[in-house]
């Protein structure tokens, strides 16, 4: 769906991105900040919690694991505050029981990351009862297991061993893949 096609935004473009990766987060903030929101962003549950109380967004883009909590405390923070917003939960972690209590807590929508800035912007602006369409160029299975191999990396403090570990494979398998370029 082209930027033509969606639906016209309200006059209120407020969106509040909690993400605890910071890369990814200030990525985000700037790609949608092109695209004329008017973004927040915050690192943990109290930071989001707090931007609510400040001034609940229009829209939210929430990462569902966050260094202190669950972020579905901030999504059933928006909806306290404001019922109407359209909120959008993030995992790299998904399960259908994560999508399940995303949904209940008030989400709209529930996507696997990495998920781009056009696929957020199309479930933010999806219609009522609208599902999003599907992306156009998603990534192929190497690549998004090679994205799920660098986080678990980054998340380990790029250790090896304990990566190995936790992925359960051989750490000589892993060093060759982390070894080579990223797939397409």
């Amino acid at each position: 769906m082209t930027a033509e096609e969606l639906p016209p935004l309200g006059d209120d473009m407020s969106l509040l991105i909690v993400d605890d990766d910071a890369p990814f987060r200030n990525r985000l903030v700037r790609a949608m900040e092109n695209r004329g929101f008017a973004t927040t962003a915050a690192e943990s549950v109290e930071e989001g919690i707090a931007a609510v109380r400040k001034s609940a967004p229009a829209y939210a883009v929430v990462d569902l694991r966050l260094e202190d909590g669950n972020g579905l405390d901030v999504v059933q923070a928006i909806r306290e505050m404001r019922s109407e917003a359209r909120v959008i939960v993030l995992t790299g972690y998904g399960a259908i029981a994560t999508a399940v209590a995303a949904v209940k807590a008030g989400a709209v929508d529930y996507l696997a990351k990495p998920a781009d800035a056009d696929d957020i912007e199309n479930a933010l602006r999806a219609a009522e009862l609208q599902k999003p369409p599907p992306p156009e160029n998603p990534m192929s299975a190497d690549r998004v297991r090679w994205e799920h191999i660098q986080r678990v990396f980054e998340l380990c403090d790029r250790n090896v061993s304990e990566t190995a570990r936790r992925l359960n494979m051989h750490r000589r398998t892993l060093q060759r893949i982390l070894a080579k370029r990223s797939p397409r």
